[in-house]
């Protein structure tokens, strides 16, 4: 067994979290609490997404104690609808779990019972009530500012100058609001996420893998040009296309015409299937051209040992690492040139990359005692 297969990942606490009843606080919600006391305040379409995931993680791996109640908030936007999958996510927690109305008498109720406020995304309601109540703020910052100047942008961008701290999904998506110079207060930290355990050994290995919905800008179209270009060992070196949308006709003709071998379309699979295709894989190939946020595919790949081709898109470096494989987002002939870089490496260089992106992954995964930590941190501050 070497060094690679011989480490043992430590993973951040699983994402098995879920609640709720409809009822809504009309002043404190809930049993009182002696301790700290967040609100963690998130907005909501209805689905169970990256973001109902991210808040809910948090939730599950702080149980209320003595010392501190976390309870969550989902803020209903505009057209929301409550999914099945979202209510069955949220059943674990409980009433640690309540939706509010936009700028409503429940969420002014949420922030009145807070100590400390953790807002996604710098909604000007809430952090108005959080100021007015005079409420520590914690804003957290997953998107990145679109261009341009409106009333929309000012808001946004002034309500992130009232948080006491502001933590932001990468570097890149940072820079967007701030420039290039933090303000203070202001740190990458990356999001608590379902991460999926176990590598494969090396000589097990084949091929890339890819992992997204398949729209526009994700570099799907790329990727399938440069693997023709690449003229790769099928059989060593196959391309496993995971995911499914609007783009699949185009791309499954884009293959049938060129008569490619070695590509695979298994659809939307299981998180568990997706896992093992991850993990059987040689290399995670992540091609965006669309300013990308973060790159969570990278994020689980190097968890389970894969390291990564990528663009030089966005916040994907960041997340892929320094191990990775980097080339120029929409260009056919770089990414052709990645390929086969990652293709001819030595198993030596191989074995040091996979075992280095997973070690250099794991102290950048912020676990629910993190949160814990700062929350104490912010109210005693």
């Amino acid at each position: 067994m070497d060094d690679l297969e011989a480490t043992v990942a430590r993973s951040p606490q699983p994402m098995t979290h879920q609640s709720l009843s409809r009822g809504r606080p009309r002043s404190a919600p809930g049993r009182p609490t002696s301790g700290l006391r967040v609100a963690i305040i998130s907005p909501s379409f209805g689905g169970f997404g990256g973001l109902e995931a991210f808040v809910l993680a948090i939730a599950a791996g702080l149980p209320p104690s003595p010392e501190i109640d976390v309870r969550v908030f989902f803020k209903e936007t505009r057209g929301f609808i409550r999914t099945p999958t979202l209510q069955a996510a949220i059943a674990p927690l409980g009433d640690r779990v309540r939706f509010v109305a936009r700028a409503g008498r429940d969420l002014l109720g949420a922030i009145a019972w807070a100590d400390v406020v953790h807002a996604q995304n710098p909604s000007p309601d809430v952090v108005v009530l959080a100021k007015l109540l005079r409420r520590t703020l914690l804003i957290n910052v997953i998107n990145h500012r679109q261009p341009g100047r409106s009333l929309h942008h000012w808001l946004w961008r002034w309500a992130l100058r009232q948080a006491v701290r502001r933590f932001y999904i990468s570097d890149f998506v940072r820079q967007t609001w701030e420039g290039n110079i933090a303000w203070s207060g202001s740190r990458v930290v990356f999001p608590i996420c379902e991460l999926a355990e176990g590598m494969c050994p090396v000589a097990e290995r084949r091929g890339f893998v890819f992992a997204a919905r398949w729209i526009a800008n994700k570099g799907l179209d790329t990727l399938i040009d440069a693997y023709a270009e690449a003229r790769l060992d099928p059989a060593m070196w196959p391309l496993t296309l995971i995911g499914d949308g609007p783009l699949r006709p185009e791309m499954e003709r884009r293959v049938s015409e060129r008569g490619l071998r070695g590509i695979r379309m298994p659809g939307f699979v299981s998180a568990a299937e997706k896992a093992d295709l991850i993990r059987n894989a040689r290399w995670m190939v992540v091609p965006p051209n669309t300013r990308e946020d973060f790159g969570l595919t990278a994020i689980e790949a190097r968890n389970l040992g894969v390291p990564c081709v990528i663009t030089r898109d966005g916040g994907v470096p960041e997340a892929a690492g320094d191990m990775a494989i980097v080339c120029a987002p929409g260009s056919v002939a770089e990414l052709v040139a990645a390929l086969r870089e990652a293709a001819a490496m030595p198993d030596a260089e191989y074995r040091r990359r996979a075992l280095r992106t997973h070690e250099t992954l794991l102290p950048r995964l912020a676990r629910p005692s993190y949160y814990a930590a700062t929350y104490r941190d912010l109210h005693a501050g």
